[in-house]
């Protein structure tokens, strides 16, 4: 079975969840592909600031404590800071020397048999259809170099909450939020291997190509056949 939820969590879940079940209907999938016996990483594509709350609902409603790897300055906000602490939320120092902590506290969990939710492209998709982007190779590091597996979530409807990069939510009418959680990904290829940047970039984009599959089925539509990169093509939207 999943650990089970820390009290923290229920709290701060009696405060957003009504939030989210009045402004949001809910099409969840694939629950039963969450494992219940060892931590994992879960995956998901980006394309709103509401993403990490619909992701954090559908973890929560399975019966997951979501943990998520969020950038340090969030800390430094007083009130939210501590809230982020206090959940067991990682901080990501980006470019210093305490980058590799964020790794290091992310493992932690995996150990105890929590799960760690990543959004793979590091930041909402610049694609201009919103497809998910040539992504970083984090997810796939941790998830070779410790052995644990990479559970893929496609999620759809979180933009029409807010619009990306948006400001003001739009809670009305609600909006169709879906989530669908495939089979841990399969990346017995590349264990065992040296982790050098090839590998490294061959499962994050077996991560991702699995990711974007889903969502294609999600939106009865046919992605790009190569992902947004925005070294080449630009910061897109």
């Amino acid at each position: 079975m999943a650990p089970s939820i820390p009290g923290g969590f229920r709290a701060a879940a009696v405060l957003v969840k009504p939030v989210l079940l009045a402004t949001t209907k809910r099409v969840w999938r694939g629950g039963e592909n969450l494992p219940t016996d060892q931590g994992f990483i879960a995956v998901s594509n980006h394309v709103s600031y509401a993403d990490p709350f619909t992701f954090a609902h559908f973890l929560y409603d399975h019966g997951y404590a979501p943990h998520f790897l969020a950038k340090a300055s969030l800390f430094d906000i007083p009130i939210a800071g501590r809230a982020l602490k206090g959940l067991d939320q990682v901080p990501v120092h980006r470019g210093s020397s305490r980058a590799k902590d964020a790794v290091d506290a992310a493992v932690t969990l995996l150990q105890r048999g929590d799960s760690i939710a990543v959004f793979p492209e590091g930041t909402l998709t610049r694609d201009p259809a919103m497809w998910p982007m040539l992504a970083r190779t984090g997810a796939a590091r941790m998830a070779l170099e410790h052995d644990v597996p990479v559970v893929p979530i496609a999620q759809w409807g979180a933009h029409e909450l807010l619009a990306p990069y948006g400001k003001k939510p739009d809670l009305f009418p609600r909006k169709t939020i879906t989530m669908t959680a495939g089979p841990p990904v399969d990346l017995s290829e590349f264990r065992g291997q040296g982790l050098d940047i090839g590998v490294l970039r061959s499962a994050t984009d077996r991560i991702m190509t699995t990711l974007t599959s889903m969502l294609e089925e999600i939106r009865g539509e046919t992605a790009p056949t190569k992902p947004w990169d925005m070294r080449k093509d630009g910061g897109g939207r």
